[in-house]
């Protein structure tokens, strides 16, 4: 059920303010736990005031994004391989699911620009140990979806909303929940 490139879309009544209507994708699961990064928390911060060199290959907005609320002092980065093009073996990038790839910051940029559509990067992660996932899903915290290759880059978009409308019905008409119900 879940493996790299799965979305974790936050429940309409899950509270956890780190991750109150979030999309996360996964980029490593296995019997260690999972690791994934919040694709829709931008911050203030922009990419080029703490990584200059990645900042012309960031996707729109150029923000910072808050990955999780776990490591929030170290940088992981998504990137978007360009249709068609092989990238088994270029260094710097190791392939997540599909087009998406997680992205060496040490590596040079200018290797990886012509291979890319954009990259996103992140201050933090997510992380569930072992069996701790699991049990947030028991508990119906979560909706697995398998991610679209564009997921990682979306922008400004309303990302819990916009994965969840092109869901079948009735999974779709959450998309249309209120964010705050004593405001509806």
């Amino acid at each position: 059920m879940i493996r790299p490139g799965t979305l974790l879309v936050s429940a309409i009544d899950l509270e956890e303010p780190a991750f109150r209507r979030t999309v996360v994708y996964i980029f490593e699961h296995n019997d260690a736990g999972s690791l994934g990064l919040v694709l829709n928390r931008p911050s203030e911060t922009a990419v080029h005031d703490v990584l200059p060199n990645w900042s012309e290959l960031a996707a729109a907005p150029r923000a910072l994004y808050i990955g999780g609320p776990v490591g929030r002092d170290t940088a992981r980065c998504l990137a978007v391989v360009k249709t068609g093009t092989s990238f088994a073996g270029v260094a710097g990038l190791r392939r997540v699911d599909g087009r998406v790839a997680l992205v060496d910051l040490d590596s040079d940029p200018d290797a990886i620009a012509p291979l890319v559509e954009g990259v996103r990067v992140f201050a933090g992660y997510s992380g569930w140990t072992f069996g701790q996932l699991e049990g947030e899903l028991d508990r119906g915290d979560w909706i697995v979806l398998s991610a679209l290759p564009s997921d990682p880059l979306a922008g400004r978009v309303d990302l819990w909303a916009h994965v969840l409308r092109r869901q079948p019905l009735p999974l779709s008409l959450l998309a249309t929940h209120p964010i705050e119900l004593n405001r509806n």
